[in-house]
């Protein structure tokens, strides 16, 4: 590989990039972090092999197609594909403190490069610790104004494809550093397509693995970026980040590997849901033999991101449905199960009439707790009088409440039965091989 020509302007001073990669390149990397980061590649994995079966995803793979040729495709192109598939079903992974679903963008590009080189197990997982450690740094320090307008995962995705990808590459620091700049200058991603539920948000994430990849690649050949991204005049945080906080980018630098710390979907919808979901599971527990008809409303205290994100009383689709706190307290409080049927047309149906008796509001603790933790409480106000409350702190499936490594593969194995997978176990097992430095399984019925 070509080593990085020299700028021909270099900011002042040592810049946060030239920080997050010594701080990345210097962390050890043991056992069980391998084992993590291999749950975590089978969970985006069976995320894009489910996302086929979906209406975005079979435009996806009818574009594919219609463009393909007889030689392998190249890995930015297959990272693209494979991104936009895997942020679909809204199953995959979300670190909080970022707001950034890291996995499908990492995971994507990663795969898509190491199957190319045909790298080994242990070299794709630490690629993919790499990359989520830098996509979701950048993301703790954007700032919560960034969110109202901007898709985290999109605009600071691309430094996390860029960092898996310059891992397993093999550039240097410098080089590194200029593939980081050019990623972030290809940051983009805005929330207008809620107003419609548009398919723009597998856009995002399949756009921000492709960017990341293509820049690292740049960087081989001595293509140059800018070294102060995030902090310069004309950067980053400056541009899309009103109140960012730099400092937390490179602040803690001896804590855990960011992926250990990731949360796991359990359900098939928007995040901030969830709390309110894994309360309202409890709820129907408690209602017996009461029904729909003996509920009189539905309180849900929250914080304000979710109601900014979240906050639908009609859900007219399927994708609506995913971000409406009225729809998914509805159907956990209805249905036995909140899976990808509770989102279909008959799900919809049978919720829509309690959706609209569910008022979520911001409210303490949950407000001042946000983004540390995501909870919610819910109270179901009854027509005798009497009040069921249940609250989480956290949600099912964050680190402190965990989806167990069996919840992991029989999640994996739903998804990948979703998407028509003939032999899940086979996917599976190669994946989870990959933490004793198996060889990649095969995915080409992509």
């Amino acid at each position: 590989m070509k080593k990085a020509v020299a700028a021909a302007h270099h900011d002042s001073g040592p810049s946060i990039t030239e920080g997050l990669v010594r701080l990345i390149r210097s962390k050890p990397v043991t056992q069980a972090d391998y084992d993590a980061a291999a749950l975590f590649t089978l969970d985006a994995v069976a995320n894009i092999l489910g996302g086929r079966n979906s209406e975005p995803g079979r435009v996806l793979l009818n574009w594919w197609q219609a463009r393909a040729t007889n030689e392998a495709p190249e890995p930015s192109r297959l990272a693209f594909l494979m991104g936009a598939l895997c942020h679909i079903l809204e199953t995959d992974d979300l670190h909080r403190a970022s707001v950034v679903h890291p996995g499908c963008v990492v995971v994507p590009a990663a795969w898509a490069l190491a199957d190319k080189q045909k790298t080994g197990g242990l070299a794709l997982l630490r690629s993919v610790l790499h990359g989520f450690e830098a996509t979701t740094r950048v993301g703790m320090g954007v700032g919560p104004a960034h969110y109202k307008i901007w898709h985290n995962t999109a605009t600071c995705g691309p430094y996390g494809s860029a960092m898996a990808a310059a891992d397993l590459l093999g550039l240097d620091d410098e080089q590194t550093v200029h593939a980081l700049g050019n990623a972030g200058t290809q940051s983009s991603g805005l929330w207008q397509f809620l107003e419609t539920g548009a398919m723009t948000k597998h856009l995002h994430a399949g756009h921000a693995a492709e960017a990341g990849l293509k820049a690292a690649d740049l960087a081989a050949f001595g293509f140059t970026g800018p070294t102060h991204i995030l902090e310069g005049e004309k950067g980053f945080f400056k541009a899309a980040c009103p109140d960012a906080e730099p400092d937390l980018v490179l602040a803690n630098p001896d804590a855990p590997w960011q992926l250990t710390i990731t949360s796991i979907k359990p359900w098939p919808s928007c995040r901030h849901t969830h709390p309110a979901i894994d309360a309202a599971e409890e709820l129907r527990r408690q209602l017996g033999a009461r029904g729909e008809d003996d509920i009189l409303s539905v309180e849900v205290d929250t914080y304000q991101a979710a109601l900014d994100v979240c906050n639908r009383p009609v859900a007219k689709s399927e994708y609506e449905a995913k971000f409406s706190l009225q729809h998914t307290v509805a159907a956990a409080l209805l249905l036995p199960l909140v899976d990808f049927s509770a989102f279909g047309e008959a799900g919809r149906a049978r919720a829509a009439k309690l959706a609209l008796r569910v008022h979520p509001h911001a409210a303490e603790p949950y407000r001042s707790a946000y983004p540390v933790s995501w909870g919610a409480k819910v109270s179901v106000l009854l027509k005798d009088g009497s009040e069921l409350v249940a609250s989480r702190t956290n949600a099912k499936g964050d680190p402190e409440a965990p989806l167990s490594h069996d919840d992991m593969v029989a999640k994996a194995q739903m998804l990948l039965t979703h998407g028509g997978v003939l032999d899940p176990a086979r996917v599976i097992d190669g994946i989870l091989g990959l933490a004793r430095n198996g060889p990649l399984p095969d995915l080409s019925l992509l």
